[in-house]
């Protein structure tokens, strides 16, 4: 099977659970709180091994608990950890998410070891070589994924892009990857586009490929120019939206792998079929609480797609 690196971060997930979102200045009483490793790279890497990819992380974490958590869980997963830094002068990142009895959520991520992956070691640079897809989100510093990009260009791997949070981007960045994901949201910032057609016809220009999802109507699908459809949604009751956009990237990208799809020569019709598994997973990951914890497994998106 083709392999996959996934360049990014990996935090502890501070997670409270309450009716409403505060108003400035006020105090409100949360039903619950937990602790779930999270992180949009490890999120993303999770959901890839779980449909049987194989997955190797590349990024950072801190020498403390919540470190030795988060490689537990690599291990656990079969995540291969060979380019997974410990950064000895730097916590393990946190993300303090506040999620609202309808199931929508609001997120405050602190860096921490992440922000410390500012370039590509040896290591990473011949596993991004060695792999037939690259995974990258941007909580990331930027100089490592425009180091991400240039290394996989030059090996033929397949670059893929979840640009969240949306930052400033270096000139042509956003052309030089072959897939990019945002949703609605980060579609409008990066083109300006309110219309979600219009943005995935934008982002994906010069023979790029764009998928822009809109959570329950589904996503839209577009390639060099030119939007192929609207993939709907399969319908669900939401309990809780985080990491649905991660689940989504990770099991499309390890349907692709698992289907020997040959990066630079994918298909409609591969892309097509990889975004129907990625939206009956995602629409699993919101029927259950957490991020890595909601994640389901192939034999489960298998006995739904039968």
């Amino acid at each position: 099977m083709n392999r996959i690196a996934v360049l990014g971060s990996a935090n502890m997930d501070l997670v409270v659970r309450q009716p409403r979102l505060p108003q400035p200045g006020e105090t409100i009483f949360g039903s619950t709180f937990t602790t779930v490793p999270g992180g949009k790279g490890l999120n993303q890497a999770v959901a890839a091994a779980r449909l049987e990819g194989t997955v190797d992380f590349l990024g950072a974490v801190g020498g403390d608990a919540y470190g030795t958590e988060l490689r537990a869980l690599m291990a656990t997963e079969g995540i291969r950890t060979d380019g997974l830094a410990t950064a000895d002068a730097a916590p393990t990142g946190t993300a303090h998410i506040s999620v609202v009895d309808s199931g929508e959520n609001s997120i405050v991520v602190v860096s921490g070891a992440n922000a410390t992956v500012t370039s590509l070691s040896e290591a990473q640079r011949e596993t991004i070589a060695a792999s037939a897809f690259l995974v990258m989100q941007c909580e990331l510093p930027v100089s490592v994924l425009v180091e991400g990009i240039a290394a996989a260009k030059d090996a033929g791997t397949f670059t893929v892009l979840t640009p969240a949070p949306v930052m400033p981007f270096p000139d042509g960045f956003l052309a030089s990857v072959d897939l990019v994901v945002p949703n609605q949201i980060e579609a409008t910032e990066l083109t300006g586009e309110d219309d979600p057609v219009a943005a995935a016809e934008q982002l994906s220009r010069d023979g790029t490929w764009a998928i822009v999802t809109l959570g329950s109507e589904g996503s839209v699908v577009a390639h060099d120019g030119s939007v192929l459809g609207l993939a709907p949604a399969r319908p669900v009751t939401a309990v809780d939206t985080t990491a649905a956009g991660d689940t989504f990237v990770g099991a499309l990208v390890a349907r692709l792998a698992a289907k020997d799809a040959q990066p630079g020569k994918l298909s409609e019709a591969d892309m097509i079929e990889a975004v129907r598994w990625a939206t009956v997973a995602s629409s699993v990951a919101v029927t259950r609480a957490g991020a890595t914890s909601s994640m389901p497994t192939l034999a489960e998106v298998e006995a739904i797609l039968g």
